[in-house]
């Protein structure tokens, strides 16, 4: 059960009522964790939900965007966003199969999606300046420097989600993840 409250969407005012006919318009729903983003922080959540736009109009693929999204929840131990980003990963294209490989940081045998993930991960679980074969490997793989900025991006948006969920233990809205 989640450690904070939500204000219902028929009760919002404000900020958080504008927030959540935004994402009702674009998600068709609110959930769980943006609801109570938006009742505790809109700011926060707005700030949020203005790098996600970034990225959705960046140089990043969608499936890009959502195995950054599932490296850096699976090894954060966010079984909200897990479940999200499994859920929007198959709306773009990424396989179950390849979800799971991502998530466990297996070789899905698109080599420049492994580059991504092997990259993510060094990065998530290595303190310090990356060593320059890292970011080569990355390079090589066809990214470019725009795209690693919005890699960078991606992981501190989600970094935050995370963060927030695992904080709130919010009630996962999303199917559990094949």
């Amino acid at each position: 059960m989640a450690r904070f409250t939500s204000v219902p969407a028929d009760q919002a005012t404000g900020a958080t009522a504008d927030i959540y006919a935004g994402i009702k318009k674009s998600l068709g729903k609110v959930p769980n964790a943006y609801a109570t983003l938006a009742t505790l922080a809109p700011a926060a959540l707005q700030a949020m939900l203005a790098a996600d736009k970034v990225l959705s109009g960046g140089p990043l693929s969608k499936p890009d965007q959502e195995t950054i999204k599932l490296v850096i929840s699976e090894l954060a131990g966010c079984d909200y966003c897990v479940a999200a980003h499994s859920m929007v990963g198959k709306m773009v294209g990424l396989s179950v199969e390849a979800m799971h490989r991502i998530r466990e940081g297996q070789v899905t045998g698109d080599t420049k999606r492994d580059a991504l993930v092997a990259f993510v991960r060094h990065l998530a679980l290595n303190p310090g300046t990356l060593p320059d074969v890292q970011v080569q490997a990355l390079q090589e793989a066809g990214y470019s420097g725009e795209e690693v900025v919005h890699i960078g991006l991606a992981i501190s948006v989600i970094t935050f989600t995370n963060v927030f969920n695992r904080i709130n233990d919010t009630t996962v809205d999303f199917p559990k993840p094949e």
